[in-house]
């Protein structure tokens, strides 16, 4: 109830309470990755086991380019946090790097491609492996991963730069245009850090996401394609969006703005009760409840994963309207308990291999900020019923451990 009232969530800022997600997950991250690490359990897994091999690293890149975007807030806003985020985070970020180059977490994709996994597509891993390696340095000023952080810069934006349509495979014959743009943003903010000119580079990618690549109903990027013949495949989907339009305005911000106004028009919400974004468009016909794994739980059509990366498209895109009722509804089902766990997101997480998949993915998408700053649209702020209906939910939880609690401690008397 504290965390509804942030400012964050009504202005132009990181919200307050991201420094103490932040802080909680920093405690318990690295003692996880340096014991994955040790115990080389990431070599005993199979490649069906996706969320198993893909979230570990998955879950290091989203916790470095949090603690990056907090690291840069805190500079203009020092007052949210007695010490900088790459100080108190420090043993979090350096066990994050070294997951992320442990040559046994890439087991999976070795299983995939060989011996040549770092020079031959793998887009999404050395995607990770670029992005991570690129906040590492800037966070930590040590640039002793720079030798393949360069080499790997270089190579894969020539390759896709010389692919047919600027696509390539994250595994042999799958291809999904989701990885490929975000790839392309981290080449950028790589080539920054390296002092690489990428403007051309990005101006040419984005054929990738023209003409055959889209989606006809829709007009937006289809979450599959063949990167040999350049075509898309079936519709474009919420998890996918919502990820993409994060990244999409750093590069080409007139495309970003038109993509969005589609994504609204085809997949956004606003019910009496819930807002939020389809994982397919609306009226598509197909089912309303599922499970994957790559948009998690869909719920009478919402997806969970499209609405959480949604309230980071919202926010890069300045469009107020969903980024504040998105927030405060994921503000309220993370579950917060007391030792600063995010339950659901938790539960939601593969607690055997990525037990902070979650919490890294929600702490990312809180932590992004438009960059149309001081332009935000007057809205007015108003809290979907749900949170009422789950701050009640709450309550009453509470009162039934309170009411045992009592009759325990009267019968021991």
């Amino acid at each position: 109830m504290y965390d509804l009232g942030d400012p964050g969530l009504q202005v132009d800022q990181v919200p307050r309470f991201a420094y103490r997600w932040h802080t909680a997950i920093a405690n318990d991250f690295a003692p996880w990755a340096n014991d994955r690490i040790d115990s080389q359990k990431a070599s005993k897994l199979t490649t069906d086991n996706v969320s198993g091999t893909e979230w570990p690293m998955f879950s290091a890149v989203l916790y470095l380019w949090s603690t990056e975007a907090l690291q840069e807030n805190w500079e203009t806003n020092p007052q949210f946090s007695k010490k900088a985020p790459k100080d108190y985070a420090k043993e979090a970020i350096d066990a994050a790097a070294k997951l992320i180059i442990d040559p046994n977490n890439a087991s999976w994709v070795k299983a995939h491609w060989g011996s040549g996994y770092l020079h031959k597509e793998n887009l999404f891993y050395r995607m990770l492996l670029i992005a991570g390696l690129t906040s590492y340095q800037k966070l930590s000023g040590n640039n002793q991963y720079e030798e393949v952080l360069i080499g790997q810069v270089t190579s894969l934006s020539k390759e896709l730069d010389e692919s047919p349509y600027g696509l390539l495979d994250d595994y042999p014959g799958e291809c999904y245009p989701v990885d490929i743009l975000p790839a392309i943003a981290v080449l950028n903010r790589a080539g920054e850090l390296l002092g690489m000119d990428k403007s051309d580079f990005v101006e040419r990618s984005l054929r990738a996401f023209e003409d055959d690549r889209l989606d006809n109903r829709t007009g937006l990027p289809a979450y599959i394609a063949n990167s040999k013949t350049g075509h898309g495949y079936g519709p474009a989907r919420g998890v996918g969006i919502s990820y993409m339009l994060i990244w999409a305005p750093e590069l080409w911000p007139e495309v970003a703005s038109a993509w969005y106004g589609k994504y609204e028009e085809h997949f956004w919400n606003e019910g009496s009760i819930i807002s939020g974004f389809f994982e397919f468009p609306r009226n598509s016909g197909i089912d309303s409840f599922f499970f994957d794994v790559d948009a998690g739980p869909v719920i009478s059509q919402y997806g969970v994963a499209a609405s959480a990366f949604g309230i980071g498209a919202a926010k890069v895109n300045n469009q107020q309207q969903q980024f504040y009722p998105l927030a405060t509804e994921a503000l309220v089902a993370s579950w917060p308990l007391p030792d600063g766990t995010l339950l659901l997101p938790r539960l939601l997480s593969n607690l055997a291999d990525a037990p902070y998949i979650g919490e890294s993915a929600l702490l990312f998408t809180m932590t992004r900020q438009s960059l149309y700053p001081g332009s935000n649209n007057q809205v007015e702020h108003k809290l979907p019923y749900i949170v009422y209906l789950a701050l009640v939910f709450y309550c009453c939880i509470g009162l039934i451990i309170l009411r045992g609690s009592i009759k325990l401690v009267r019968s021991l008397g």
